[in-house]
Parts: C-alpha cells; structure tokens; sequence
C-alpha cells in the first residue's frame, strides 16, 4: 500500500488570546496544497528488528527515533485498541516536505497512516472515530482527513468549513535552513482579538490581502531572522499576488496567477517548490 500525505499553508494567523492551559487560541485558514510525502505500508520486514512497527525514513533526517514518529504512534495507537486486527508490519517513510516549515507534514503523514491502517485492517472506524485518534496525534492531525479548506479556531482543532478556492493559481514555495520552534514564535506574540473576523477578508479579493490578511508570527520571526522576511519580499518582486509565512515557519508561500519561470535558480540554495493548486 503506498500513499500520499500532502501539506497545507495557513492562510492568516492571529493569536487572539492566552488560555489558562498555557496555549493559545488562534484563527487560521488551513488550505490543503498537492506538495506530498510517500507512505508505503508493507508486511516485508526486516527479520533482526523485532519492533511491531518497523520504519524507515528516507529523503529527511527527523528529530527523536521511531517511536516518536507519529505514524509509529497511530500504529500503536490503534494496536492497543485492536490488538487481534492490527499486525506487526513495516512502514517506508519518503520525506519531501521539509521539516519545521509550517506545512504539517508530520501531522499529514500521522493521519494518512491512521485511515490506510484502518483499511488495510478493515477496522471499520468511522470518520467521527478516525477523528478522535488523529487529534490525539496532533490538533491540526484531523485536518488532513478530508483535506478540504477550513477555518481553524481553538489551539487549531476546531474546524469550521471554509469556501475559498484558489484553484488554478500558481504556489510557489521557499523554506531557508532555518528551523523555529513554536516557543520561540510565541515569545514576540501580544494576544489580540481582530477587528474583522478572517472569514470575512478572505471574502474579498485576493489582491486585498497583503493589507488585510496577516500572519502574528511574522513581526517576530522575521526580527530575529530576516532572512525570511527577505524572502517574503522576494516573492512580491516577483508579482506575487499573496506572500506569507506558513504558521510559525520558516516556509514562506507565494500566490501568483501564473506559473514563475526561472523560480529554482531566483532561490537557489533554498528547498523551492512551484505546484498549481487544485481546490
């Protein structure tokens, strides 16, 4: 069984206030885009490792060991549960979309793996019950399980639908060797309620957005390393119609009605990734 984990971009991002857990509620658009892992789930195993769930990684060095993989967890997730269904087997994990980008492929890769192993084990879980395991994975986890633009409130696990189609327009996407972490996102953050709920501006035209539509996490991020705002800038030299960081980063996206020629060499040394997206 081989399938497909795709990535998501989040469209705005306001931090609208501190809960007394410690987390944040925020309010996001996620916007799922065709840039893909590969996830092969076979019953050829490697004889000396004695783990239930054998895994492989290639294309990527991911931080932590296998068992912190989330597709190890959704594995033994639902092993517990189902211990007479669910068999030992091995997982080939094919990284391409990189790490500590704000794409959520980890969370993409752990609910592809909870639905093929709910088919491939015929447990019968239904989409409510898929949903449950997957936000113990992760809170964005549940998104990628229908995979379709949503409005994201709470820490990011409660979804509204969301009608916003950027079908046919070009994604360009650039992600430098940085890496920064959530904790360090949220230190430059002032919790804020928004005058216009983000629904709302994501109504008008696209070419509205870079004046309405914005990321909290920038100002910040971009003051401890410029060198993403830089890039960000880049994209609107180029004729961007949109450009934003992806979440907490380091991935900034481009939004452009036609496909950028030449866009590999104008990032060369960076990951850079152009698609056309599909919704």
């Amino acid at each position: 069984m081989l399938i497909y984990p795709n990535a998501k971009i989040n469209i705005g991002l306001r931090v609208t206030e501190k809960r007394r857990d410690g987390y944040h509620n925020i309010e996001t658009a996620f916007y799922p885009i065709p840039l893909m892992d590969g996830l092969e789930i076979t019953d050829k195993r490697d004889a000396d490792d004695p783990a239930p769930c054998q895994l492989r990684v290639q294309g990527a060095i991911l931080d932590g060991g296998p068992q912190d993989n989330l597709v190890v967890r959704a594995y033994e997730m639902l092993r517990r549960d189902f211990p007479d269904q669910v068999k030992p087997l091995a997982m080939h994990l094919f990284k391409h979309i990189p790490t500590g980008a704000g794409l959520g492929g980890g969370s993409s890769d752990g609910a592809f793996a909870l639905k093929a192993l709910n088919e491939r084990f015929a447990l019968g879980l239904s989409p409510e019950q898929l949903a449950a395991y997957a936000a113990r994975l992760g809170a964005d986890c549940p998104f990628f399980l229908h995979n379709t633009p949503v409005l994201a409130r709470g820490i990011g696990d409660q979804f509204a639908p969301l009608a916003l189609s950027l079908k046919g327009r070009s994604l360009v996407l650039v992600k430098p060797e940085i890496s920064v972490s959530t904790r360090e996102a949220y230190q430059g953050i002032t919790p804020r309620q928004p005058e216009v709920p983000l629904e709302q501006l994501l109504r008008r035209p696209i070419e509205e957005w870079p004046e309405t539509v914005v990321n909290d996490f920038e100002a910040s991020v971009f003051n401890v390393y410029p060198e993403i705002a830089a890039i960000k800038d880049r994209l609107y030299d180029l004729g961007a119609l949109y450009a934003a960081m992806s979440g907490s980063g380091s991935c900034v996206y481009g939004i452009f009605n036609q496909p950028v020629e030449y866009i590999d060499e104008v990032f060369a040394g960076y990951f850079c990734r152009q698609r056309t997206l599909e919704l």
